[in-house]
C-alpha cells in the first residue's frame, strides 16, 4: 500500500486514492471531491481499475466476520439448524425470536444442563457415615487447624444436620446434603474452640433419587469429642477416605447408627482402627513410661487402700471393669491419669450416671491415695469438659477431704479445657 494505489472502505461506502500516510496505523484518503478523509488502515484495501475486485474482496471481508461470528454462538448444532422454524415459531407465537428463554433452549436440546445420576458401588446399599477431622498442617501439628467433613460411603443421598449441645439445649451448626459415595467439607475449626464442641448431634435422612430403594429409619447420634485427641497425633490413622491421617467419628456404621455416648471403648477403637486394636486383655494395665521408672502403681488392690471399694466393686459385672489397677502415664515427671468412663470401663451398659460417676471418683481418690507422700508430685487429672459434673465433684474432694494439696487448671496447649493439675504437699 503507496500513495496514489486505489482503496475503498470496507466498513462503509466510499473511497479514493491514498493521499498520505499519518503515524503507523492511519491512511488519508482522498475522495473525489478533493477532501482527505482519515481511515484506520485495516479498514482500507486496495482496488484496481475493475468493478469485480472490489465487489470480490468485500465479499471475502463478509465471509471472514460470518466465520468469527459463528465462533461466537454457543448454540447446539441442532439449534442453529432449526434457527428458521424457532423463529417462525416464536412469530406464530407473537412473541421476538430473540426473547426465547435459555429454558426454552434446554427444552429442545437435552445436553444442556445435563447432570449424570451419582455411580453406585457394591456394598453401598449398607450405608456408613462419619464425622472426619483432617490437621491442615501436619508437620506443625502443634499449631495447626483442622478441618471437618462429612463422609458418605454410600449409595443414598444423605440430608444431614450438624447440632452442638450449649447446655441442655442445641444450635445448628450447620446442614445440607451430601451425595451418594462423596464427602462435604463442613467447616474449618481451630483447637480453641473444642470447649464449645464437646457435645455434638448428627442427624440423618437417607434416600435415592429416581429409582427405588430401602427405607432406612431416620439417625440422630450424639457425639462427645474428645479434646485431648486432638492435641496427638498418634490418634489421627491411616484411613480409606483421605490421603492423610485423620480422626473419624462414626455415625452409622454398616446401616447401623453408632452412639458415640454409650459405644464402649474396644468397639469404637474397632471401628476407627479397621479391628486391628490389640485386645486389652493382651496389653497390661500398668506399663511404665520408663524402663527404670518405679513411680506406676504395681497391683494395687483397690480394697488396700479403701475397704469401702469392695462394696463398690460389686456393684459392676465381672468383666465390665477394664482393671482393678489404674493406668497412669508419667510425662515430664507427671502422672496423667484419664477419667473418662470409656477409659475406665468396657462398657457403661445397665450403669446410671450416679454410678459412673461414684467409680471416677474412687478412681481419683485412689490415686491420690497412692501418691500422698511424694511431696512436689504432680498428678493430672483428665476429666473433659462435658457438663462440668465430674470436674464439680473432684473440686469439692479437693477443698474438703485434701485440701492440703495445690490444684490449678492444667495446661490447654497439653491438654486441652477439661483437665485439672494436683501438685502434693
Amino acid at each position: 500500500m503507496k500513495i496514489g494505489d486505489k482503496v475503498r472502505f470496507l466498513s462503509e461506502s466510499g473511497g479514493g486514492r491514498i493521499a498520505g500516510f499519518k503515524g503507523n496505523n492511519l491512511v488519508l484518503v482522498e475522495d473525489q471531491d478533493g477532501f482527505e478523509i482519515p481511515m484506520p488502515i485495516n479498514e482500507v484495501v486496495v482496488v484496481g481499475d475493475e468493478d469485480y475486485s472490489t465487489k470480490r474482496m468485500v465479499e471475502v471481508e463478509q465471509r471472514n466476520r460470518a466465520q468469527e461470528k459463528a465462533k461466537e454462538d454457543k448454540r447446539s448444532l441442532r439449534q442453529r439448524l432449526n434457527e428458521g422454524t424457532d423463529d417462525a415459531e416464536a412469530r406464530a407465537k407473537g412473541q421476538d425470536a430473540e426473547t426465547v428463554t435459555a429454558k426454552d433452549l434446554a427444552a429442545d436440546d437435552p445436553s444442556i444442563n445435563f447432570e449424570p445420576q451419582p455411580q453406585e458401588r457394591r456394598g453401598g446399599d449398607k450405608p456408613t457415615v462419619c464425622l472426619a477431622f483432617v490437621p491442615m498442617d501436619k508437620q506443625n501439628f502443634s499449631t495447626t487447624r483442622f478441618e471437618s467433613y462429612l463422609v458418605n460411603d454410600s449409595n443414598y443421598y444423605v440430608h444431614f444436620t450438624y447440632l452442638v449441645a450449649e447446655g441442655s439445649t442445641w444450635s445448628l451448626r450447620q446442614t445440607g446434603e451430601v451425595e451418594p459415595n462423596t464427602k462435604l467439607f463442613l467447616e474449618e475449626i481451630g483447637r480453641e474452640q473444642l470447649n464449645t464442641m464437646e457435645h455434638l448431634c448428627i442427624q440423618l435422612l437417607l434416600y435415592k433419587r429416581q429409582k427405588t430403594f430401602l427405607r432406612l429409619p431416620a439417625v440422630d447420634v450424639q457425639l462427645r469429642l474428645d479434646g485431648v485427641k486432638f492435641f496427638k497425633l498418634n490418634t489421627f490413622t491411616d484411613n480409606d477416605f483421605f490421603e492423610q491421617p485423620a480422626l473419624l467419628y462414626p455415625v452409622m456404621e454398616e446401616g447401623k447408627p453408632q452412639n458415640g455416648f454409650n459405644v464402649s471403648a474396644e468397639e469404637l477403637k474397632s471401628q476407627l482402627f479397621g479391628g486391628n486394636a490389640r485386645p486389652k486383655e493382651e496389653r497390661k494395665a500398668v506399663q511404665p513410661a520408663r524402663h527404670d521408672n518405679a513411680a506406676v502403681l504395681n497391683d494395687l488392690a483397690p480394697e488396700a487402700v479403701n475397704p469401702e471399694r469392695g462394696k463398690l466393686v460389686k456393684r459392676y459385672e465381672p468383666a465390665q471393669s477394664k482393671s482393678r489397677q489404674v493406668k497412669q502415664v508419667l510425662k515430664n515427671d507427671k502422672i496423667i491419669v484419664d477419667l473418662h468412663a470409656d477409659q475406665l470401663l468396657e462398657t457403661t451398659a445397665g450403669m446410671s450416671s450416679g454410678n459412673i460417676l461414684d467409680y471416677q471418683l474412687d478412681v481419683f481418690r485412689r490415686v491420690l491415695d497412692r501418691y500422698k507422700t511424694n511431696k512436689g508430685q504432680k498428678i493430672i487429672f483428665i476429666h473433659g469438659k462435658g457438663e462440668g459434673v465430674l470436674r464439680q465433684a473432684i473440686i469439692h474432694e479437693l477443698n474438703y477431704k485434701y485440701k492440703h494439696f495445690q490444684y490449678q487448671d492444667a495446661s490447654f496447649q497439653e491438654y486441652g479445657y477439661g483437665a485439672t493439675q494436683v501438685t502434693i504437699r
